[in-house]
């Protein structure tokens, strides 16, 4: 299963160097799926993972000139603020038995999965849809925009610091609608925020989890290579035609943890 688990984590990478989000959503499945990772170690894994293969994705934008910093902090500051507040003080509060239905009991790695299902299902509704939000705008950015999106920025952070995505799905379209940032930079912009946002998450509570730095670094090294890959194909390749096809996909996954952790574990 590890060897599907690599190239799974290839595909996410690639995703992040192409459309610059979606493919992080799917970094704790196979995590947990595919390496038998816990769900709540995983979370912390992913962070790194993403945080990494986001940080060198960013990279290769900026030296396009596609990222607009200004812009990063109006988001970024907020999202990291709630990122550090979520993994401190809420994450820990979580307990392992969350509630006990008849035979079935809900525990703290089934409740994750299953936010991280719903958040996959949001995002792939998102990338499915044929969607203008993420055209390139004219008009002129006002105060009250920039509001709205650092109060996104600070959903976006709380999620990430929940359940380790990345939140690309998300971050995008507010930096196209309420920054007005042209979409080629509002990818570079968003893979900055990821990575900020990421790689704080996961050194603020890194001593709470035992972590295999091996295996950890192994896997963020094949992420880091296939974000390459998506960078070097986006100068061939348009992200936009690809975005429905990989939302399906995130869907089918989606659903399928559902039905796995609610109706299989219920069965048992």
């Amino acid at each position: 299963m590890e060897i599907i688990g690599y190239a799974a984590v290839v595909l996410i990478g690639i995703s992040l160097g192409l459309i610059g989000g979606g493919g992080s959503i799917l970094t704790v499945p196979v995590l947990v799926y595919l390496f038998g990772i816990d769900a709540f170690i995983a979370t912390e894994y992913s962070l790194f993972i993403v945080g990494v293969s986001s940080m060198v994705g960013a990279g290769s934008y900026f030296k396009k000139g596609l990222v607009n910093f200004r812009m990063a902090l109006v988001f970024g500051i907020p999202s990291v603020i709630s990122i550090f507040l979520t993994r401190i003080y809420l994450l820990p509060l979580i307990p392992d038995e969350i509630i006990r239905i008849q035979e079935f009991t809900v525990t703290r790695n089934i409740f994750l999965l299953l936010i991280f299902a719903g958040l996959m299902i949001l995002a792939s509704y998102k990338m499915i849809k044929s969607d203008t939000s993420e055209e390139e705008s004219e008009h002129v950015r006002d105060k009250h925009n920039v509001l709205l999106a650092a109060g996104q920025g600070s959903i976006v952070g709380a999620l990430t610091g929940l359940v380790g995505a990345g939140g690309g799905f998300m971050i995008i379209p507010a930096l196209v609608n309420l920054l007005k940032i042209p979409v080629k930079t509002a990818i570079g912009t968003s893979l900055v925020i990821i990575s900020l946002n990421s790689l704080i998450g996961f050194f603020s509570s890194v001593n709470h989890v035992k972590i295999e730095w091996k295996l950890l670094i192994s896997i963020a090294g094949i992420a880091v290579g296939g974000i390459i890959i998506g960078s070097m194909l986006s100068k061939k390749v348009e992200g936009k035609k690809l975005k429905p096809a990989f939302g399906w996909f995130i869907l089918i996954m989606g659903i399928y943890i559902i039905t796995k952790e609610i109706f299989f574990n219920a069965l048992m």
